[in-house]
């Protein structure tokens, strides 16, 4: 078992990999330590360079001023992916009864947060990044990204607006976001007036999608929401294209990411949009001044910017004006209250609760390998 440094810091970001029981990170450190719980292979493998490099951007800005708590903010890497062999409960539970970290960041798929939620137990904070299917209530996770009712509704208020599409597939894998966003889908096709015409789950790794594609197609489809991870959307998206089934139907998803489009390649991406709280593309100040940190550390060749890589720099600014404004009652915040957090948020976001938060929401078409964002759905509400 090893600790080894990450390529992609380039400017001497404190940061190491861990592995289960190196003694060396078993102890307690006058650093801050981040737990950073990130997919580092398998089908979610693609988002980890990403992830890594916008994580160095929070840790290299709250360095230079004061850290956390007066502290000095540390990175511990730690491969989440559902597809790794490592005990990971373990692990992370070591860490926390060793006083390896002081906090949790993490951007990896619902079903490990609910099996970490029960290692976890409030006992630090754990700051949980990307979307998700909203529901969390576990002591001391807070879940900062949008839920289906924020992202999904409005995406599928304008679509079925524009293309009034008579019939929906959904296809997605096997586990808690797919399943639970879908959910929430069938109810609102049947609230858009329109019908399910085809729901599919599959496990992590396919080799391809043609025969799930020729089912959708057969099934009359007209509009495909599509939830798949990673390298699974990337098949999808290539095999998509590879039988011309844009021509038949338009695709939506609220997880395929800026990676996953240059990996797809721009054949298998016409009529696809997608919707987020944040594009690499996106025409704000905010976005401006970030992505000059971000090419400024890590270069012109770094990993490219997307939602998922660029949720690990909030989370890492959320967790610091959470223990600069809460301190030790920390725990006790992310109860409904007038008052939100604000913190250091490229999206412009303020959180209130795990389901009570605010931040824009935009529809973006893909425009060759890279997104053009095409309308604000949702504007930050005061």
């Amino acid at each position: 078992m090893q600790v080894s440094n990450w390529k992609y810091s380039s400017v001497g970001v404190p940061h190491t990999i861990a592995s289960p029981f190196d003694e060396r990170l078993l102890s307690p450190s006058k650093a801050f330590r981040i737990a950073l719980l990130i997919p580092m292979c398998g089908s979610a493998g693609l988002w980890a360079p990403s992830c890594i490099a916008c994580a160095q951007v929070a840790i290299e800005e709250l360095n230079k001023a004061d850290g956390i708590a007066g502290r000095q903010v540390q990175l511990i890497m730690v491969d989440t992916a559902i597809e790794t062999n490592a005990p990971v409960e373990e692990l992370i539970n070591s860490l926390i009864e060793t006083e390896s970290v002081d906090a949790i960041v993490g951007m990896h798929i619902s079903s490990m947060r609910q099996r970490l939620s029960k290692v976890v137990q409030g006992r630090i904070p754990y700051i949980y990044t990307p979307l998700y299917e909203g529901g969390e209530n576990g002591k001391g996770i807070f879940a900062i990204g949008e839920t289906p009712a924020q992202q999904l509704g409005p995406a599928m208020d304008h679509l079925q607006a524009i293309y009034r599409p008579k019939k929906w597939a959904l296809i997605g894998n096997d586990y808690v976001w797919p399943r639970s966003s879908n959910a929430y889908a069938k109810t609102k096709i049947a609230a858009l007036g329109s019908k399910l015409s085809y729901e599919k789950y599959l496990p992590f790794g396919q080799p391809n999608f043609y025969r799930e594609i020729e089912e959708i197609t057969a099934s009359g489809s007209e509009a495909v929401l599509i939830s798949l991870v990673g390298q699974d959307a990337v098949e999808f998206n290539r095999n998509f294209g590879a039988l011309n089934a844009h021509e038949a139907m338009i695709r939506l998803s609220c997880a395929i990411e800026e990676n996953a489009l240059l990996a797809s390649g721009s054949d298998g991406l016409k009529r696809l949009f997608s919707s987020s709280s944040y594009f690499a593309s996106l025409q704000s100040e905010q976005n401006a001044a970030f992505k000059e940190k971000y090419y400024t550390l890590h270069g012109d060749r770094a990993p490219m910017l997307n939602a998922l890589g660029q949720s690990t720099y909030e989370g890492i600014q959320f967790l610091k004006e959470l223990i600069q404004t809460h301190g030790e009652g920390w725990a006790d915040f992310g109860m409904p209250r007038r008052a939100p957090l604000i913190y250091k948020s490229v999206r412009n976001a303020k959180f209130i609760s795990n389901d009570q938060k605010s931040s824009p929401i935009y529809l973006a078409r893909a425009d060759g390998v890279m997104y053009s964002v095409d309308k604000k759905l949702i504007k930050t509400i005061d």
